[in-house]
């Protein structure tokens, strides 16, 4: 079955080292794009050149940003209504809300627990209050450990945290305070990112005025975050996501295994038959109707590669092999077996992965294997 997208492109500010598409919305633009949405799936018209015939099964919806917390528990569980309507949901799908800490109450959660949410995935980047302020945090960890109780109160216990690393001030010190903040709560998923700085954000305006930690010391962070979570159960199962067994994000490994989706929303993307296609970054065309635009043919076996060895379990050479009716060239195999020798990669008879070390190099790694 696929995956199902919706991004919700508004935030009530904007956070500074943050690119994705999203706009300041009033209640007006919020029932407008709900509506929108919701006409989308009853009638189909702005993806029917993708979809016509296309088998809209999910077993898995995810509600990302922006910040989807913004809409309200009323206009999600309406939009999710709507999907069950339109589509086949699985009894059993997993579906995600993202979450700022603030502005949401043990109401709120609730609310999405008895309208079918099972899983909250929500916005830490550091435990520490004066990280947290550089990053344009408004709630300080004691509202994170509110909002973190509120869901678990309200039944829904699938829980991630967001934590960064690489930003201004952070030390070993620091991380290690963000870190044991979540193992204490008890989350089963830690999404972990390194701070790329983006054009056209604050921080890329005032990268040269920001403590940055150098290369060095971030892939020192990212090491030991790793260990750090692996030593207390918290499995690294992609380069930047990891997890209790049984708790890996079910949408996002969609992705990694280069299987299909259905994004909706201004800025989403989708891979439906074969081709992949996107909304542009305009809310108020996606409200008047624009439709999806085509971007290109996916899933080739160069595609597939790439997005399989993010994963820690890699290349399966059974599934490849299966999936397009022809063992792994011997040119890949040739250059993975080297890297092993530099303890960037694990080769076996049976798959060929990146290791830790690899995963910091991970974009030339995959670039000279392909």
């Amino acid at each position: 079955m696929k995956g199902l997208y919706f991004h919700i492109p508004f935030c009530r500010s904007k956070c500074p080292y943050c690119d994705f598409y999203s706009r300041l919305p009033d209640d007006a633009m919020l029932d407008a794009y709900t509506d929108a949405l919701c006409d989308e799936m009853s009638t189909g018209t702005r993806t029917a050149a993708f979809t016509e015939n296309a088998d809209l099964s999910f077993d898995t919806v995810y509600f990302g940003g922006g910040t989807p917390s913004v809409l309200g528990g009323e206009r999600l569980l309406r939009i999710l209504n709507e999907a069950k309507k339109a589509y086949r949901i699985a009894e059993n799908a997993e579906i995600t809300v993202e979450c700022n800490p603030s502005g949401v109450d043990e109401e709120f959660f609730r609310q999405l627990a008895h309208g079918g949410v099972n899983r909250i995935s929500l916005g830490l980047q550091s435990a520490v209050d004066a990280e947290r302020r550089q990053l344009g945090r408004f709630a300080d960890k004691k509202q994170v450990e509110k909002a973190l109780k509120n869901t678990q109160k309200s039944g829904i216990t699938n829980l991630s945290l967001d934590v960064m690393i690489g930003i201004p001030d952070q030390t070993i010190a620091s991380l290690d305070e963000t870190l044991q903040f979540c193992l204490s709560m008890g989350v089963p998923h830690i999404s972990a990112y390194m701070l790329a700085l983006e054009e056209n954000t604050v921080f890329y305006r005032r990268r040269d005025r920001l403590n940055l930690p150098d290369e060095d010391a971030v892939c020192e962070l990212y090491l030991h975050m790793a260990e750090t979570l692996t030593k207390n159960g918290i499995l690294q199962y992609e380069i930047s996501n990891f997890a209790k067994p049984g708790f890996p994000s079910r949408h996002n490994l969609k992705y990694w295994n280069c299987e299909e989706y259905l994004g909706l929303g201004p800025s989403a993307h989708s891979f439906l038959g074969g081709k992949r296609f996107f909304f542009p970054r305009d809310t108020d065309g996606f409200i008047k109707g624009d439709c999806a635009v085509f971007d290109a043919f996916g899933g080739d076996a160069e595609e597939y590669l790439m997005l399989r060895l993010r994963l820690t379990d890699g290349v399966r050479f059974a599934d490849y092999k299966e999936r397009f009716d022809s063992p792994l060239p011997d040119g890949f195999l040739k250059k993975a077996h080297a890297f092993a020798g530099q303890g960037l990669m694990t080769l076996t008879d049976e798959h060929a992965a990146l290791t830790r070390n690899g995963f910091l190099v991970s974009n030339y790694i995959v670039s000279e294997l392909l």
